[in-house]
């Protein structure tokens, strides 16, 4: 855990009563968000808190959780939330609104709302990152994968990575790969015939948060993954490349959200509205950190294969009100047929 985190967790542990310290003497508020583990927190903690504590004078504490686990996690606090603004990408955040978690966004509160492309706000929350997915592979071990389909294939199967359906990445990529086998978004029988027959063989069945280092320890040469993490990645020295598959590439929007019940609306309104900033979206989209910005006035690193956040229409999309119902089915097929 890094300085900043350490000091953004004391503050915020202090409660979200006004706290005696902040530039020029002014008094700092505390709240709490949630964000994704492996690299959204260290970015975040690095890049959104110091900046919201110097020209807000708000202390963020950060809640690392994926998204599936942030809804599980507001749904068991029963009216308490556990934390003041959620992080989420689309299906997960239909569930939210399916549930009732979120307040009623005003996005007239975001001073900074003009940077965002049109319906890139609404009465829910507000988009704050793009990802775009496709497969990731080890140039020096294999050639690289024409498409999905290919992951099947001896020679790239025996290098794979597999993770399940509990991320986003994850589950768009295993649909694709169910439609390159004749499936769909509501037919994974197709995909599981499949992963069954190359379980034997594959490298590894992980946690998500588990792949990039097996990626990194040579341990697979092969996985899904989105843009964030390869060009993370090679950033370390790790030779790895990204493959749009002859399909095309999936993307997405992830958006923020404030916690129905939260008690620093205020501040989560800031804290959302300093994200999409651009100074912040500017920063983020650089090294070390590669986010995808939807900042229409950034525009996304050289490894990010859109040049404007207005591009994410060509790439492959969703509908997460067919894929969400049949989710949790999944992840337990998954969990009980392939981690075995």
């Amino acid at each position: 855990m890094n300085a900043i985190h350490r000091r953004s967790l004391l503050a915020a542990s202090l409660g979200t009563a006004a706290l005696p310290f902040g530039p020029a003497g002014a008094q700092t508020t505390a709240m709490t968000a949630a964000v994704y583990p492996g690299g959204w927190d260290e970015a975040l903690a690095a890049v959104l808190a110091p900046r919201l504590r110097q020209q807000s004078n708000i202390a963020v504490s950060f809640d690392p959780l994926f998204a599936v686990d942030q809804i599980a996690k507001a749904r068991a606090a029963r009216g308490t939330p556990p934390f003041d603004v959620f992080v989420l990408d689309p299906g997960p955040r239909v569930s939210g609104i399916d549930f009732g978690l979120f307040e009623p966004f005003d996005a007239t509160r975001l001073p900074s709302r003009g940077v965002l492309p049109d319906g890139y706000s609404d009465a829910h929350g507000a988009a704050v990152a793009a990802q775009v997915v496709g497969i990731a592979y080890n140039p020096t071990k294999v050639a690289k994968p024409a498409g999905w389909r290919d992951l099947f294939r001896p020679e790239y199967a025996s290098r794979l990575g597999l993770t399940g359906f509990g991320t986003t990445f994850g589950t768009i990529s295993l649909i694709e790969m169910a439609k390159s086998l004749g499936g769909s978004e509501a037919n994974m029988d197709p995909l599981f015939a499949e992963l069954r027959r190359i379980r034997p063989s594959v490298a590894a069945v992980a946690q998500p948060a588990a792949m990039a280092g097996l990626f990194q320890q040579g341990q697979i040469d092969v996985m899904y993954t989105n843009t964030y993490t390869v060009t993370l990645l090679r950033s370390r020295g790790v030779p790895i490349a990204f493959a749009v598959p002859e399909t095309g590439a999936a993307a997405f929007v992830t958006t923020m959200h404030i916690a129905k019940g939260s008690r620093n609306a205020a501040s989560a309104y800031t804290y959302i509205d300093t994200m999409i900033s651009t100074p912040v979206q500017t920063t983020l989209a650089a090294a070390p950190y590669f986010f995808v910005p939807v900042n229409k006035e950034v525009t996304p690193g050289e490894d990010v294969p859109m040049r404007s956040i207005a591009e994410i229409s060509n790439f492959v999309s969703h509908d997460w009100a067919v894929i969400n119902p049949l989710r949790a089915g999944w992840i337990q097929r998954f969990n009980r047929e392939m981690a075995g």
